[in-house]
């Protein structure tokens, strides 16, 4: 660097740059810092951080129902039945203690230990947070028989707080219009909005929670409303995960206790699948990275479940050793603990670091699982011989994973003969396709930019991993050749199904499948395989699905691609007056139909295609719909089909 460019730099870089972003300023400049992100993701956690503040209510006992609206302008109201925001005067701000807790940051009754135990919200940012990333908020509370008003635009009040009337009744009702200038996407979706809250419901029982849209109207003139309501809390929460699936036991052992001054509900059983799906949260927040609750959950349940199979000398002529993740094939459980200061770590702060926890949730499932093997002969013998079946097909897995390992191309094995590599090497900018078939995979070779993206076709429809014990799985030629593909391995010392992505080739894999029922079905059967053996692929954002058009319209040299039945009416509508007869419209069935400068154009191209993300929204409800899309229960999966036929999108 020349001596002209050192000063020059240094005169732009100085104290003048440094900005010090106070209050709600700071949370508009760096919005993705408090909600995550400005996507679908974070539209909708500003929902949940409002809805928060209602369930901590609750949890302190003074709230049961709490409404929130989706309304026609896309604006959100929660109301809830609590004692209502505080409207005095706070002495420390010197203005109405409603305005603090609505424009200051960290700023609520959560701090202070008199008023909440426990509270889910301090794991988010607060109101102030919502109000500060919306156009206009709208606060009422009733409160000492009166009713409180204020209003507020990006955060600033628009008037000091106002009383407006008399409230027989005590609460809070908030609306916020999220700031279109902010958010890339400001269109609420009901699917996700009801599976936070029937969790909600199953994680608070005896708590009633509504959502009303007002978007969409019934037959019956009223609108599309839903009521999320639990007696039985997390029992309930189980039953509805297996919902599709064949129980192996028929009770669930439900645990509803406190170890050392913490609140522990635990509710578990056991299913004929190999999978074992375990959702863990702290304060009603899912901690997807697990933590010391549920290392204590697993570290009980393998102690008394080992000690009961050797007692009861099951495991004498067992041949092999069995090991911890043994004891949690097809095993369901949803485990709730209440901390009052949860400490929270890992890569998206939802791993729990407590360590007095790890001991409660120990002892608490050591206890409770010990007196239901001892009270329940005849189940625990059940679920013994569903752990020495595990074991003896996991020592075959071993042999099968070996397979797997020794042909993966970093250990010399080689990639997949049907496997079209690109030139490029770094995994960042690298594309996997998996394709349906040998004739759109050797339309996809062809069409493709042989620099950054891969093509790897797939012969008809891979195994269903959901009726399968994983040797099966590792030895389904398709699959192994995805996992050599893509140069992941599997296993570690502490669990034998981890998956290790540390030389992970490529950082997009796109499922590229006809656009027709069939098309949906290997769709299907791919993300199954992604959610039940790779979810790590999925949570770190890699997985796609591509989008290939439905129809080529054509009038005279116009030519379009439609994606959708709408699209192609319009295209109607514009270039034939609404006369269909006038447009020539080529239906494509399959990929094979294109050729390849068309595959190209419309569905790989990155500058015109579009690519669908798949995200987990919420695993517990995502846990239940792949067991259901999968499993032998044909009645649920018609209705789930019917029902989402339309909407053909992935929130899985």
């Amino acid at each position: 660097m020349s001596e002209e460019e050192k000063v020059v730099s240094g005169a732009e870089y100085g104290a003048s740059s440094i900005q010090v972003l106070e209050g709600l300023e700071a949370v508009r400049k760096r919005p993705a810092m408090y909600i995550g992100d400005i996507g679908v993701k974070g539209l909708h956690h500003l929902v949940y951080e409002v809805v928060d503040n209602s369930i901590d209510e609750a949890l302190a006992g003074h709230c049961d129902t709490i409404e929130v609206s989706i309304n026609e302008n896309n604006s959100i109201t929660v109301v809830d039945n609590g004692r209502g925001i505080p409207v005095d005067m706070h002495e420390k701000e010197g203005k109405s203690a409603l305005e603090v807790v609505m424009t200051v940051l960290h700023a609520g009754g959560k701090f202070d230990k008199d008023s909440y135990k426990v509270s889910g919200g301090l794991h988010g940012v607060g109101v102030s947070c919502v109000n500060a990333l919306s156009t206009l908020m709208h606060v009422e509370v009733s409160r000492n028989g009166k009713l409180y008003m204020q209003e507020y635009e990006r955060g600033i009040p628009k008037f000091s707080v106002k009383e407006i009337g008399t409230s027989e009744t005590t609460g809070t009702s908030v609306t916020f219009q999220p700031d279109e200038t902010i958010f890339s996407e400001v269109t609420y979706k009901y699917d996700i909005l009801a599976s936070r809250l029937r969790e909600l419901a199953y994680l608070n029982a005896g708590i009633t929670l509504t959502l009303t849209d007002k978007r969409v109207k019934n037959e019956d003139g009223t609108f599309k409303s839903e009521v999320f309501h639990s007696t039985e809390g997390l029992k309930e929460f189980v039953l509805y995960i297996d919902e599709a699936r064949e129980k192996l036991i028929e009770n669930v052992i439900h645990i509803n206790t406190e170890k050392n001054g913490t609140p522990v509900e635990i509710a578990m059983t056991y299913n004929t699948s190999y999978n074992e799906n375990i959702h863990s949260y702290v304060n009603n927040i899912n901690t997807i990275e697990g933590g010391t609750h549920l290392a204590g959950f697993r570290r009980g349940l393998t102690r008394t479940l080992k000690k009961y199979a050797e007692d009861s000398k099951m495991l004498e002529k067992l041949k092999i050793e069995i090991s911890g993740d043994d004891f949690r094939e097809g095993l369901t459980a949803v485990i709730s603990i209440k901390v009052a200061e949860p400490q929270f770590e890992g890569q998206t702060k939802t791993k729990l670091g407590n360590n007095e926890v790890m001991g409660s949730v120990d002892m608490a499932i050591g206890e409770a699982l010990g007196n239901y093997l001892e009270e329940n002969p005849k189940a625990a013998k059940t679920i013994v011989e569903k752990v020495i079946l595990a074991a003896t097909a996991r020592h075959a897995a071993r042999k099968a994973r070996e397979m797997v390992q020794r042909k993966s191309p970093l250990s010399g094995g080689g990639l997949p003969g049907k496997l079209a590599d690109c030139a490029d090497k770094d995994p960042e900018k690298c594309e996997l396709f998996l394709v349906e078939g040998d004739s759109a995979g050797g339309t996809a070779k062809q069409g493709r930019s042989r620099q950054f993206q891969a093509i790897l076709p797939l012969r008809g429809k891979i195994l269903n991993v959901e009726k399968a014990m994983q040797h099966k799985v590792l030895e389904s030629e398709e699959i192994r050749n995805i996992y050599t593909a893509l140069g992941v391995t599997i296993g570690t010392e502490d669990d034998s199904k981890a998956l290790n992505m540390t030389k992970l080739r490529y950082h997009k894999v796109i499922i590229m499948t006809d656009a027709d029922v069939d098309g949906s079905h290997i769709a299907t059967l791919i993300m199954t395989f992604f959610f039940r053996h790779m979810k790590e692929l999925i949570e770190q954002g890699y997985l796609y699905i591509a989008t290939p058009p439905l129809y080529l319209c054509k009038k005279g040299k116009i030519e379009e691609y439609c994606w959708n039945d709408q699209q192609r009416q319009a295209f109607i509508e514009k270039y034939g007056g609404g006369n269909e007869g006038a447009i020539h419209t080529q239906r494509y069935k399959g990929l094979g139909e294109m050729n390849e400068t068309q595959l190209w154009d419309t569905t790989m191209n990155p500058e015109h295609r579009t690519l669908r993300q798949v995200t987990i929204e919420n695993a517990a409800t995502a846990d239940h719909v792949f067991s259901m899309l999968m499993g032998d229960d044909v009645a649920p999966r018609r209705q789930f089909i019917e029902e989402n036929a339309t909407y053909a999108k992935i929130d899985a």
